[in-house]
This record gives structure tokens, C-alpha cells and sequence, in this order.
């Protein structure tokens, strides 16, 4: 794309159909869809504007579609930022790459940004500056993750239990790039509900500040008083063991991390906050109390009584006769998508027969924290499911790709 010789006082090309007003489009969140959805980044002026082009073009070829090619300013401080963008938007409604449509409507979606500030030198090496860039990267997804899980249900551990539901909440989100490794932003969409769900980036947002600063004053609590009180309401905020060890995580090998969060001006702040939100830190000093804290909730975080529905995965005994362990495949009843339990002789044979025929089977139990609530202890009451025919045969067929391992696990019984 030939950029023409700058005219500061022409205005602003018409929104594209299908597109947001230029004028309203964050250069930061253009850059990061456009990296979310594998466009690759080219030589640019430092600080001023980058070049992107789309994954699945070349140099292009006699038959096919001009290259499609964006100039996307670095900021609204970029002299004619405004056309620069218009132009790209532009460019995205008449492009033949499958991602234009998507990045056009993640761009009128209002986003939430939460920018990760970790206090490392500059790294020296190429592998140490992708070291650092990774361990800020994850740290922040495990952070997000542990307030996606609070907004499932307030526990002090949570273990195996929404984990599911909670990484599917997180495909949304965006990512910008790194600087070294000591920089980061984040986006998470705020939905347009007035009642918003778990999966709603914006409740995610609302949970994770809560969290941060229930966190903070707990271990200043802890840090001034010695005593650790202040943590068992803290869950109530959503902190719990999978939070703690994300910010020791990105504490760790750091002079501290910094977190500020920013709401989306189009959606402007949630109700009981406040407008700009003063950003949360925490220090190697604050990791041998963020530790105890998060060992404290695995160890007290009671087992819960299940009655569940499972498909029988695999199964195995030491001898022909006794009691055996099997893994199930969970269909209701309990918040994980596997586990094992340990069931008596009797109990084992009716889930061995119950797969034989296709059958999901019934049984209670409680699911104890010690491993993430992926194991059932005190099996019992174990009984045959109905299903729909359908559902059957796609059991039955499940089973005869693998009939020489349940003929050895079921023992002939």
C-alpha cells in the first residue's frame, strides 16, 4: 500500500461498512488482534507506525487478490493516526483473509485493559529476554485464570474443579506484545448484558481487581501482625491458592510486579468502582506470606459429597477378583472433566458390564481436595444410566476400538 505525502489538515476518510469509526479504534488493540490472528509484523519507523501483513499471502501471484498490507500508527500521537487507521480498516472490509471479519468485530467490541509491569533488567541474551517475555506472558494467564475461576464460585482451592469453563472464558482475551519481558497488556471484552455471566470479560476483570486488593491487604495484615486471619475472607473477594501462586509466579526471579487496570471508555467503570483504579503490587518480600497462604487453602478446603454420571475411560485391578479403580469421563454431577475412584468388587463389575453395553453409569462419592478434587472417595451406590440410542452407539463404537483392553480389565467377570 503506497502511502501518500502527509496532509495534516484533510479530514478523516467515512467509516468502512462493517467497520468501527476510525476515530474510536486504540491502535493497541489493532496490533493485538492482528498478532492474535497470526498477521506478521515488518520492518517500520521506531515509534511511529508498523506494516502488518496477512498470514496466508506471499508476495502474491498472477490470478490472485493484491497483497493486503496495513500502516498501523503505534499511537494517537502518530501525526494523521486517524486516516492511517481508516485506511487499515479500509483495507480489513475488502480483505480476502479469512480473520479481517473477525478483527473488525472484535474492534467494536468495548475492551478492558490491564497492563503487567515487572520490575527485570534488560535481559542481555535473546533466550533470556523469550524466558522473561514467557514467564510474564503465563504469569498474567494464570492470574486471569484464577479470577475466571471465582467467578464460577468462591473457593479457597479450587483445583480440577471449572477449569474447563474458566480456560474457554480466557480465549477471548487479547495479549499485546512484551517489551523485554517487563511489560505487558492485556484486553478482556466487556459484554454488552446487563446482568453479566461468568464467561463476561468484564466480570473477570471486577473479580480479578477484588482479588488483588483483598490479597494486598491480607499480606500487609500478615507482614504488620504476624497473624493470617485475614485471609479466610479474603476468599470472599476470590482469592484463593490458584491466585497466590500466580503472583508468586510472576513475583519470582523480579524486583516486584505492578498491575493497573484501565476500563474500557466506551463502557466506562462498573458500578462501586472507582474510575481509575490505583494499580496493586507485590514484592519478593510478600512471597513467604502468599506461600502459607495458598498452602493453608489446600489443606483446609473441605472434600464435597457428589452424586455423579461418568462414561467409564479405563479400568484396572491387580487380580481377577476384588476391588478396582477406574477413571470416568464426567457427564453431571461434579465439576471436573475426570476423575478416579476406587470402587469394591460388586461396584466393579456392574461399571465394567455398564460399558459393555454402552452405558454411562451413576454413583456417589466425596471429592477430595488432596489432588485437585480428581479423586472419589468412598464410592458407592454405583448403577447403570439410561441413555438415547444415539449416544449409546457412539459408546458401543468407543468400546470396540478398544475391546482387547476392557476384555483384560474386566477379568472375565
Amino acid at each position: 500500500m503506497h502511502r501518500p505525502t502527509e496532509q495534516p489538515g484533510r479530514p478523516p476518510r467515512h467509516t468502512p461498512p462493517g467497520g468501527p469509526p476510525p476515530e474510536t479504534v486504540d491502535p493497541a488493540v489493532l496490533t493485538a488482534l492482528l498478532a492474535r490472528h497470526g498477521w506478521r509484523r515488518s520492518g517500520a519507523a521506531a515509534g511511529t507506525y508498523s506494516r502488518w501483513t496477512p498470514p496466508d499471502t506471499g508476495t502474491g501471484a498472477r490470478g490472485r487478490a493484491p497483497r493486503t498490507s496495513l500502516l498501523v500508527p503505534e499511537s494517537r500521537t502518530y501525526p494523521d493516526s486517524t486516516d492511517l487507521i481508516a485506511e487499515a480498516l479500509a483495507a480489513l472490509q475488502h480483505s480476502a483473509t479469512p480473520s479481517a471479519p473477525d478483527i473488525l468485530i472484535a474492534l467494536r467490541t468495548p475492551l478492558d485493559e490491564i497492563h503487567w509491569q515487572r520490575d527485570t533488567p534488560e535481559p542481555d541474551a535473546p533466550a533470556a529476554a523469550w524466558a522473561a517475555q514467557e514467564q510474564l506472558r503465563s504469569g498474567a494467564r494464570a492470574l486471569l485464570l484464577a479470577a475466571a475461576l471465582a467467578t464460577r464460585g468462591r473457593a479457597g482451592y479450587h483445583g480440577a474443579r471449572h477449569r474447563r469453563h474458566a480456560e474457554a472464558a480466557l480465549d477471548r482475551l487479547l495479549a499485546g506484545p512484551t517489551a523485554g519481558g517487563r511489560e505487558l497488556t492485556t484486553f478482556l471484552p466487556v459484554g454488552t448484558s446487563a446482568a453479566p455471566g461468568p464467561d463476561d470479560g468484564r466480570l473477570i476483570t471486577t473479580t480479578l481487581l477484588r482479588a488483588l486488593c483483598a490479597a494486598r491487604d491480607a499480606t500487609d495484615h500478615q507482614r504488620a501482625t504476624g497473624g493470617a486471619d485475614a485471609f479466610e475472607p479474603a476468599v470472599e473477594a476470590g482469592v484463593c491458592q490458584e491466585l497466590t501462586e500466580a503472583i508468586g509466579k510472576l513475583v519470582r526471579g523480579s524486583g516486584g510486579i505492578r498491575i493497573t487496570l484501565h476500563w474500557a471508555p466506551a463502557a466506562g467503570p462498573p458500578d462501586g468502582f472507582a474510575a481509575r483504579p490505583g494499580p496493586v503490587e507485590f514484592t519478593p518480600g510478600d512471597l513467604p506470606v502468599l506461600r502459607e497462604a495458598g498452602a493453608r487453602y489446600i489443606r483446609d478446603e473441605p472434600p464435597v459429597t457428589v452424586h455423579l454420571t461418568g462414561v467409564v475411560l479405563r479400568m484396572r485391578r491387580e487380580a481377577q477378583s476384588g476391588p478396582g479403580a477406574v477413571r470416568l469421563r464426567i457427564l453431571s454431577g461434579a465439576d471436573v472433566p475426570q476423575l478416579r475412584a476406587v470402587l469394591d468388587e460388586d461396584d466393579y463389575r456392574i461399571a465394567g458390564h455398564a460399558h459393555l453395553v454402552g452405558l454411562p453409569v451413576r454413583m456417589s462419592g466425596r471429592l477430595e481436595s488432596k489432588g485437585g478434587f480428581r479423586r472419589l472417595t468412598d464410592a458407592r451406590d454405583v448403577m447403570p444410566v439410561r441413555v438415547e440410542d444415539g449416544e449409546r452407539d457412539r459408546l458401543l463404537k468407543s468400546l470396540h476400538e478398544n475391546l482387547d483392553f476392557f476384555g483384560e480389565a474386566c477379568g472375565g467377570d
